[in-house]
């Protein structure tokens, strides 16, 4: 009896050891996956970030615009930023621009293409670190000519609020993520392209808005994730053998 029980828990340990040691180097691969993924998206990055700017896609293109691709992308185009509205996006700092280190936020301003379509643009940053809508209205001012200008940015995508994402206030017209679908519907934007622009120039005489090139730097740490993960696998490996090995002593 005491033979029977002794195989099946030695059976039991074994399938549970392997059970957990495949899921274990399954992770692993999927983070060298994840890096070959991410290796990619950085080159083409790179590359987005070098090339000369191309128009902005004609409005029946938008619809199949998307952020694997298009994100990123340098464009031109002419636009007339609409005396409407604006809105801010607090942020403590930026992952994408060297430049921003502290606190303030992102002007977003609707502006009109030549042929009436509206699109969103982030037309910079302005420091403020106590958020005083007069100290924004101020540096938006000046943008807000009537006149078309020629605008070269980036294409970018816009984020929703999450669980933990602070309440946005209409008041203030202050938010805390990038949501341009909220802002056009809370500030009667009308509609508006489904991406927004990081504008790169020109920059305003008074420097604020201040535009910028973006250089993004994204996290790779898929190597180091996939050497813990097949680490833990030897591991449980390794403590089943000492297990085993202990119970045939005995």
């Amino acid at each position: 009896m005491r033979a029977s029980s002794s195989t099946r828990a030695t059976i039991g340990m074994a399938v549970f050891a392997l059970v957990m040691s495949v899921a274990l180097a399954s992770l692993g691969v999927w983070q060298l996956q994840r890096g070959e993924q991410k290796h990619a998206l950085m080159k083409a990055l790179d590359e987005r970030l070098a090339a000369a700017p191309v128009d902005l896609p004609p409005q029946s293109e938008w619809t199949h615009l998307n952020r694997t691709d298009d994100e990123f992308r340098r464009v031109r185009f002419a636009a007339t930023y609409e005396n409407k509205p604006d809105a801010m996006v607090y942020t403590s700092g930026s992952a994408v621009r060297s430049d921003v280190t502290t606190p303030g936020v992102w002007a977003f301003l609707p502006a009109q293409l030549e042929r009436g379509a509206r699109i969103v643009i982030n037309t910079g940053f302005v420091p403020n670190e106590m958020q005083k809508r007069d100290e924004e209205d101020r540096a938006i001012a000046p943008l807000l000519t009537g006149e078309p200008a020629v605008l070269t940015g980036y294409l970018r995508f816009p984020e929703r609020p999450g669980l933990l994402t602070a309440q946005e206030s209409t008041t203030k017209r202050l938010w805390f993520v990038r949501d341009i679908a909220g802002m056009a519907e809370a500030l009667g934007w009308g509609e508006v392209a489904p991406f927004y622009i990081d504008l790169e120039a020109p920059v305003p005489t008074a420097g604020v808005p201040k535009p910028s090139a973006l250089s993004p730097k994204l996290k790779d740490n898929h190597l180091g994730y996939a050497i813990t993960w097949f680490g833990l696998a030897i591991a449980v490996l390794g403590t089943f053998g000492v297990w085993l090995f202990g119970r045939r002593r005995a």
